[in-house]
């Protein structure tokens, strides 16, 4: 993943949190049956919560990876000769 996906991730899960804190601490609803806003608010608190620190773990994952490449390249008789070789370090993709 890229980092960017990590961050769009954590402002996902921040706008759930701001949302079901919003449902769950300002809204006052009476007479309901079987569904409860409040409820529903903490569920999408948490959620967002969670979401937020993933996305945090996502976009922090990809700073610890590099990529060393090496070239070689040679003449010969017949023309230029290319070795390429790629090293990834770091977390895995």
């Amino acid at each position: 993943m890229q980092r960017s996906a990590g961050t769009g991730l954590a402002a996902f899960g921040v706008v759930l949190a701001v949302v079901g804190a919003i449902l769950d601490y300002a809204v006052t609803v009476t007479n309901t049956s079987g569904f409860s806003v409040n409820t529903a608010g903490l569920i999408l608190l948490i959620a967002g919560i969670v979401i937020f620190v993933l996305g945090i773990a996502v976009a922090l994952s990809g700073s610890w990876r590099r990529t060393t490449i090496r070239q070689d390249i040679r003449s010969t008789p017949q023309g230029e000769y290319r070795l390429e070789q790629r090293d990834d370090l770091g977390s895995a993709p």
